[in-house]
């Protein structure tokens, strides 16, 4: 039986300051950030998990955080020589790097360009003094416009900008403002959502005050005019390219592929394959950079497997965030599970106009809009 495509995560758990609507393992890095020791346990993290690569390549890594890219050249350097001594790199494999506009320097991205990193995510946010400011971030207008113009003279030719809309006091034209602003770039891809308040973070315990749903409703919907009129397509809730432009990372998880993660509190799904079938196991590394580098524990905090009577709602989560969906083919090949297996709930899902199924299993429009009502079908008792 074929494996599903393999992914590398990276967490990167530093940043500068903690973001109030931030619930990602980040924290303050303070005036050091151990590197070198580090980027050795990032090492030594992998080691531990190479016997679930199982002969595959890395199809793709994201370096995720925190803010990856506190770190130097030279570390990331270090790292990359040991990753191909360890692992198998695809001809055409995309590595992201997250970065923060605080945190741009212009020789050190184009040395970033120069290791092999070919994709930038940029957690623009917003271009509104005022709610930059609000959402707690480093930098302010001017340093996202420069750090944008600095990633294409790196060489970034592939690049995210991240936006939020539905921020605290935030107007349509103010959203507006800030789509066409990021659209001035011609970006690749446009990572654009809106802003949730998520528990054990700041905003929760301190609510701001956010926009009316009317008001929200007129912001979702005359962005979504203005990016198509951009041309960049929405292939997922949130993510919008042009053509071929997809980030491939992340459509790997959508569409149920396996993921290495090391890093202090990174996540990985790996598949192993055996007499009974497949297993799918949920992976956990431990959270506290000072335990993760603490050479007397353990990387691995956790590991679970998917019941199989969870599998069908675990794979539906993913899959049917992406326009597209899944091919029937990739669902079956990735789940152990047939299409007839889960008749009962297609059926029910059919009869209310939320899925299509052909050779592809996918959201109609109407269950994009209650996806949240789609996934319970497929909840078992």
């Amino acid at each position: 039986m074929t494996l599903p495509p393999l992914s590398l995560y990276i967490h990167v758990p530093w940043c500068v300051r903690k973001c109030p609507y931030c619930d990602f393992n980040s924290h303050e890095a303070g005036n050091d950030i151990p590197e070198t020791e580090y980027i050795q346990a990032l090492l030594d993290d992998l080691e531990q998990d190479l016997h679930w690569v199982q002969g595959r390549p890395i199809e793709s890594i994201f370096f995720g955080g925190g803010t990856p890219s506190l770190l130097s050249a030279q570390a990331y350097e270090t790292l990359f020589t040991g990753l191909t001594e360890k692992l198998t790199f695809s001809p055409d494999i995309e590595i992201t790097l997250e970065a923060n506009p605080g945190t741009f320097e212009a020789d050190k991205f184009k040395a970033y360009r120069q290791l092999g990193i070919n994709r930038l995510s940029m957690g623009i946010q917003s271009f509104q003094p005022e709610h930059l400011k609000k959402l707690g971030r480093i930098h302010d207008r001017a340093q996202a416009l420069a750090a944008i113009e600095t990633a294409i003279n790196a060489g970034f030719s592939n690049f995210n900008l991240d936006l939020m809309h539905g921020l605290p006091n935030q107007t349509p034209e103010q959203a507006l403002d800030d789509l066409n602003t990021a659209l001035s770039f011609q970006p690749p891809h446009l990572s654009w959502y809106q802003l949730t308040i998520e528990p054990n973070t700041e905003f929760y315990k301190r609510p701001p005050v956010l926009p009316e749903d009317d008001t929200l409703w007129d912001i979702q919907e005359q962005g979504q005019e203005r990016l198509a009129q951009a041309r960049l397509s929405q292939y997922e809730i949130s993510a919008y390219s042009q053509p071929d432009k997809q980030a491939r990372h992340n459509i790997n998880y959508w569409r149920f592929g396996d993921y290495l993660g090391i890093g202090a509190g990174a996540h990985g799904k790996i598949t192993t394959s055996g007499p009974q079938g497949l297993t799918i196991l949920r992976t956990r590394k431990t959270r506290l950079p000072k335990d993760y580098l603490n050479t007397e524990k353990r990387f691995l905090a956790g590991q679970d497997r998917i019941a199989p009577d969870d599998t069908a709602l675990e794979c539906m989560m993913n899959a049917l965030r992406l326009h597209e969906g899944i091919p029937v083919s990739d669902f079956e090949a990735r789940t152990g599970m047939t299409l007839s297996s889960i008749q009962a709930p297609l059926s029910k899902a059919r009869s209310l106009g939320l899925i299509e199924c052909d050779t592809t299993i996918r959201a109609s429009e109407r269950g994009q809009q209650y996806l949240n009502e789609l996934l319970a079908l497929f909840l078992t008792d």
